[in-house]
């Protein structure tokens, strides 16, 4: 026997690609901590962190509007299926998440399709999972859009959604959050 026969098989591994466009990314570089083209290995019982806070979050974004943690997703299985599934939770106070055309508030989750648009801000995440057949570990990989992904993808339009600050709704005009103080989490 060779050794190449002897050799373990390395499982394929669920991979989650997030294609990143932010209209301002270029000029303020609210990406410049995440490594674009590159599959991360991460454990697959690690609850994976959004945000501006690098102490807490696996990929941050360098922007004062973006909460400390901005979303996380889980990893689990669907009973009776052999393959990883994503859910997402939106860990802002103060900022809806919409994942394709479904509107999530602070702690609200919802599975991750393997395919769907995730939006908040001016922010717009296109998620796509490639599915493995490993239960310990999975990959996530980076690419960064030079154009909105909603013209590019024929996605519906984005809705300016109110946000609430102090107690009163911000203008219809903004549809960026606004900075206000949270509980670090």
């Amino acid at each position: 026997m060779s050794s190449f026969e002897d050799a373990d098989t390395e499982e394929m591994l669920t991979c989650l690609q997030m294609t990143v466009y932010h209209p301002g990314q270029q000029p303020n570089g609210i990406f410049q901590s995440i490594g674009f083209h590159k599959r991360e290995k991460l454990p697959s019982r690690e609850e994976v962190k959004f945000g501006r806070s690098s102490k807490v979050c696996n990929y941050t974004f360098q922007d004062r509007q973006v909460s400390r943690v901005q979303f996380s997703l889980q990893l689990f299985k669907k009973f009776g299926s052999s393959v990883l599934s994503f859910e997402i939770k939106n860990m802002s106070k103060r900022t809806s998440l919409i994942v394709d055309n479904r509107t999530l508030d602070f702690l609200h989750k919802v599975d991750l399709p393997d395919r769907c648009m995730i939006r908040f801000g001016d922010y717009q995440i296109l998620m796509e999972k490639e599915d493995g057949v490993s239960l310990e570990f999975f990959e996530t990989e980076f690419i960064l859009s030079p154009r909105s992904l909603l013209q590019e993808n024929d996605w519906p339009p984005q809705n300016p959604i109110p946000e609430y600050c102090h107690s009163v709704w911000s203008s219809p005009q903004s549809t960026s959050p606004m900075e206000t103080d949270e509980n670090e989490l």
